[in-house]
Formats: C-alpha cells, structure tokens, sequence
C-alpha cells in the first residue's frame, strides 16, 4: 500500500468502498451504453431493424397528422410531410433481435459462466490482484469497442469485457465483507452494487450528448474509448492502493454440520431460502434489466420530440441512489431488531410499492412518466445491496464468494436473457405492452416471492443447535445460528483480544466446561424459547 494512505488508515474503508464502487460504475457504463448509442452504433454497424422515425424536433408530435411509427415501409415514410416539409426517415433503430442478443445473451453468457469460476477462485486467491486484472481486462475491452468495423467485433468485445467485468461483485463483495461490520453491510452492500444502477444512469448523458458532440468526428466511439481509459486508471489504483484483507468469518452461515465436516456449497444452493432468493432476485433482475436495455430507445421512439436525457440521469442517480442509501439504513436497523428475514420484508414491501408507479412510467406523457418514474425508483432500487447482504449473512466464509458467483450466475441467466423475449412480444402487443409485462410487471412478481422467502428465511430446528455427544464437534455449538437472529454468537480471534492484549472473557453462553461441553447446554432454558436453525 502507497504510504501515504498509513497516515489515513482511519478512512482505508470508506476509499475502499470508493474505489470498488467507482470501478464498478465504470464496468456498468460500459455494460449499459450500448442501449443508449445502439442506433448510431446500428447505422454504423448495420444490424437491426428499420423503421420510419421522426427526423426533426422542429414539430410537435401531437401536431403532426400521422406519426412516423405508425407507417411500415420505406416508401410510404418519406411521403409523410407537414405543410411540405418531411419530418420522417427510414433508418436503422437499434432495436431488432440483433440488438437484444447484443445487448443480452452475448454478455450474459459469458459473464455468468466467468462469474462462477471467479466466485471459487475468490474463495482461495489474493482477490485484490484478481480485481485488478479483471478491471484491466474489461477497460481494455471498452477502448477496443471504440475502435470496431463490424458488428461481429462487437459482440466478441462485450463477450471479453463481460468476462473481466464478472469478476467485480463476487471480489468485492468478498473484499468489503471482511473489512465492514453487520452493522453496516446492507448499506455498504446497496452503495456498491448501486454501481450498476450509476453506470447505468451515467449512460445516459454520456451516450446522448458525448456521441452528438462528435469529438473528432468519432460520434458514439468516443465514449467508449473516455471509460476505457478511466477504467484502466481505476485498475492502477486498485492494485497499488489496496490490500488484501484478513478473511473473516460472519454471519449465520459460519457453521458446520453436526459431524463436524463444514458446509459444503450444494448445502448452501440446495437450501428452500437460497433457492426461493435466488429466484425472487432472477425476476426482480429482468423487471430492472428489461427498463435498462429499453429506456432511451422507448422514450424516443413514443416521444421523439422531448430530450429526456437529463431527466433519465436525474432520476436513476438521483432518485435511484436515496433509494439505495434509505433501503441499505432501514434494512440494517431493522435487521438488529427483527432478523435476517426482516431483510427480505423490506424487498417484499418496496418491490410492491414500486410496482405501480413503474407501469405509469411506460404509460403516461412525459411529465408523469419522470415523477412515476422517480417514485419508482426509490423504492425498486433498496432491492441489490439488501439481496447481497442476506447471501453473505447465511453462507459459510469458506464458500462465501463461490456462492455469490453461482447465485450471479442463476440471477444473470435468468434475469438477464428473459429480456430477449421482449422483441418477439413486442410484435404481438406493441413495444409499450411488452415493457409493461417485464418491466413492471416483474417488479410485481418479485415482490410476492420475497415476501415468502421471508418465511423460508427462518429455517428449521437443526440438530447441530441440540445437547451435543462428547464425540460431535464443539464448534458446531457456536456455530449454530438462527437465520432470523440477529446476535453476537460468532467470534473471531481479534474479538476475543482487545486492545490491552490480554483475552476478552467469553459470554457465559459459549463458555466451555472442563469436560468439553457447552455451558449453555447444561444451563436453564433460556427465556425467549429461541432455538437453533439450518439452512
């Protein structure tokens, strides 16, 4: 670590969280552009779809006779005039199977896949040095996309740069859960996983306004190559400024089985509470990911003569990150009082709230569209931070980042592909009815199945938290949690040695007898009838 950053040791974890978060809004920007520049980038490029599309904001749409989306050839579009003046023309739109396979699958693909692999080695390699090379790797890859002839090159770019960028949440998240206490993970978790919904929202000015000022005579190229370098420069920082942290053992799912063997990952995945999350977050993923990939490209092609540009980026940095701040506070103060499942509750009662303000922003003119909008956003953007809390709460440290990659890969697969189906729906009911079924209408979906792994998230009485033979393994005892608790049963060696360097007295309840028995299995009931849970 360069020296200078000993002197300010007492802010290591907020630029920790920093350059984590601002590297992984770069990774997002790269991600999300192409939903913003993929008309010129089509016209470029040629891929996609035609159509007849407004040319000029000289008129109002509600005073033009005929809409330029209502016509469907080529010939029948330039003859649209107002009062002899044209205002169509039949170009690329940048929608089309070609876009959604683009924008989609061809990331996901590989970002999920690579995702697993990158959770497992987390779980064994410095992740400081893996970060920093996937950062690289990534930034590169961005700088090349603004350099391609052929949509071909575009695709293998965003499969490389999905394949650096997979890297980023489980080595993070691994990295900033041993450096950060309960008490605050929800909210550091909400901070850094809102790097998608900032790359995302920082997407839109940059690929509106960047590619129309036409630096060089390089249009949409230019923002790719300005976060690729930006992205490059935040890898150096990752790599010469932080440390690999000690990895620490949190959470309820710091256990073992009653013989003593540790929990393996397939315990993990295969349990009701981490299989019903992990498909409450796949829908949640998809209602996100269907408004992300389709937001500019809606709102032009029903309003083409508002720029709402800014009023994107105010709403999903803006709204979007109060939403992520408030979701991360609430869920940790809740979390000391009521549980682990308590965290759950509040994805199951901001997801509903969203819900309806989410269909007013793919129904209503522009005006209501951005205060539906808005309002939706702080209540659907609590969800990220809030889902990877609970993961990291109720999965062993030794497969703690492994989880997270295989709960990526499950989330991204479904969530992130199940957009393609968009176009093909799109063509039945209309563009707008489509975004309604996976967007909002997904939001909705997810809230109800949040809400019942609320329950699932309680778990059930396990053998481990019972009176224990001589033989079974002691530590089993202090390991065995409630997975809707919220206490203090977990130690690790720097909380059993403060400061003065002399051991702290353990509570009477994990006291050891002489025999090897835990004190509080010889001890009266305790009061509040709690009892030791599994998975």
């Amino acid at each position: 670590m360069i020296p200078i950053l000993e002197k300010l040791s007492g802010f290591y974890n907020s630029y920790v969280l920093a350059v984590l978060t601002i590297g992984y809004i770069l990774g997002e920007l790269g991600h999300y552009l192409i939903g913003v520049t993929s008309k010129q980038t089509a016209i470029e490029l040629d891929y996609g779809d035609h159509a007849c599309q407004q040319n000029t904001s000289m008129f109002n749409r509600h005073e033009l006779p005929t809409q330029c989306s209502a016509v469907g050839n080529e010939t029948s579009c330039y003859a649209l005039d107002f009062n002899g003046t044209g205002y169509c023309e039949w170009n690329y739109n940048g929608l089309g199977i070609d876009y959604q396979i683009l924008a989609g699958p061809t990331f996901i693909l590989i970002f999920t896949i690579a995702g697993v692999f990158m959770g497992f080695a987390a779980d064994k390699y410095n992740r400081v040095n893996m970060l920093t090379v996937c950062t690289v790797i990534f930034g590169i890859a961005m700088i090349l996309q603004g350099t391609v002839k052929e949509y071909w090159q575009l695709v293998i770019l965003r499969m490389i740069m999905a394949a650096g960028e997979s890297g980023c949440n489980p080595l993070a998240t691994g990295i900033m859960s041993d450096i950060f206490p309960e008490d605050k993970r929800a909210l550091v978790m909400a901070i850094f996983n809102w790097g998608i919904y900032g790359g995302y929202g920082i997407a839109f000015p940059v690929g509106r306004y960047i590619t129309k000022l036409n630096f060089w005579n390089l249009g949409w190229r230019v923002c790719y190559l300005g976060a690729g370098v930006l992205t490059v420069i935040m890898a150096a920082l990752t790599g010469t400024t932080l440390r690999e942290p000690e990895r620490k053992a949190i959470g309820e799912g710091d256990r073992q089985t009653s013989s003593g063997k540790p929990v393996s990952l397939w315990q993990v995945i295969k349990s009701p509470a981490m299989i019903m999350l992990m498909i409450a977050a796949s829908i949640r993923h998809c209602g996100g990911m269907t408004f992300a990939y389709n937001a500019d490209l809606y709102y032009n092609t029903y309003f083409p003569d508002v720029d709402l540009g800014w009023w994107l980026f105010g709403v999903t940095i803006g709204i979007g990150s109060v939403g992520v701040v408030v979701g991360g506070i609430v869920s940790d103060k809740i979390v000391a009082k009521m549980g682990i499942r308590s965290r759950a509750f509040v994805l199951a009662v901001s997801q509903l709230i969203a819900t309806l303000p989410a269909f007013g922003s793919v129904y209503f003119d522009p005006l209501w569209a951005m205060i539906t909008l808005g309002l939706s956003y702080f209540f659907a953007e609590m969800w990220f931070g809030i889902v990877f809390a609970i993961v990291v709460e109720i999965v062993p440290l030794r497969v703690r980042s492994s989880t997270i990659g295989v709960f990526l890969f499950v989330m991204n697969n479904i969530g992130g592909n199940l957009p393609i189906l968009v176009d093909p729906v799109a063509k039945v009911l209309g563009y707008r009815g489509s975004i309604m079924i996976f967007y909002a209408g997904f939001y909705g979906i997810s809230s109800i199945l949040f809400f019942i792994t609320c329950f699932l998230l309680e778990g059930k009485p396990d053998e481990v938290g019972q009176p224990e033979s001589p033989k079974s393994h002691p530590d089993a005892v202090l390991n065995a949690r409630h997975m809707h608790g919220h206490d203090n049963s977990v130690f690790s060696v720097d909380e059993t040695l403060p400061s003065n360097g002399r051991p702290a007295q353990l509570p009477q309840h994990l006291q050891m007898s002489s025999n090897g028995y835990d004190k509080s299995q010889i001890s009266p009931p305790r009061q509040n009838g709690a009892e030791s849970s599994r998975l």
